[in-house]
């Protein structure tokens, strides 16, 4: 695939339900940052349990194509930024065939993870969703868990870190993308003159 100089550096934040990642995507989105533009994977809805088992075959197959989704989408920079951020509950190793597959070469996954306990307190008292406070929801935070150390991605654990200190380790991630795609943009004006 042809590399376009249009396309933005990506950056994917995920986690468990609890783990702070939307907190930390709105945190960076407050602050306005030139260039980066945040989005939100269940913006675009997510059907039932049943609609995706029929439609798509399984859960996982739903969030597959979702993704390749979303990641198109972004590719696409309809509003011109030089990072997207996405907030998505997904497993690293499908968002890194997505890149590879849809060609963005620009890309970043950091995982936002804290305790069993404390995600759990979260969900069960400021997140008033104690229906996501259960064993499979630990079980899906250790698999990320999991995931992010056998890819050797960043973790920024949110356990006991303020949350204004949790976006600035997500900014530093940011500004990393930025640097990068500047460090590209030069090196392929060089090689095309």
């Amino acid at each position: 695939m042809t590399l376009r100089s249009s396309q933005p550096a990506l950056l994917v934040v995920t986690g468990a339900s609890g783990a702070g990642k939307t907190t930390l995507v709105r945190g960076v989105e407050v602050l306005g940052i030139p260039g980066v533009g945040c989005y939100y994977f269940d913006s675009i809805g997510v059907p039932s349990h049943e609609e995706m088992t029929s439609r798509f075959g399984s859960p996982r197959q739903w969030q597959v194509a979702a993704l390749n989704h979303w990641i198109s989408l972004l590719l696409c920079n309809e509003d011109s930024v030089q990072v997207a951020v996405l907030d998505a509950q997904v497993r690293p190793s499908d968002v890194r065939v997505a890149f590879e597959c849809l060609g963005a070469y620009l890309t970043q996954i950091v995982l936002i993870d804290c305790s069993h306990a404390e995600r759990n307190a979260r969900l069960q008292g400021p997140r008033a969703q104690p229906e996501l406070a259960n064993a499979e929801m630990d079980c899906w935070a250790a698999y990320l868990r999991g995931q992010a150390s056998a890819l050797a991605l960043p973790i920024v654990s949110t356990t006991q870190l303020p949350p204004e200190d949790a976006v600035s380790s997500l900014i530093v991630h940011i500004q990393d993308l930025v640097q990068r795609q500047l460090q590209f943009t030069v090196t392929t004006k060089r090689q095309s003159l």
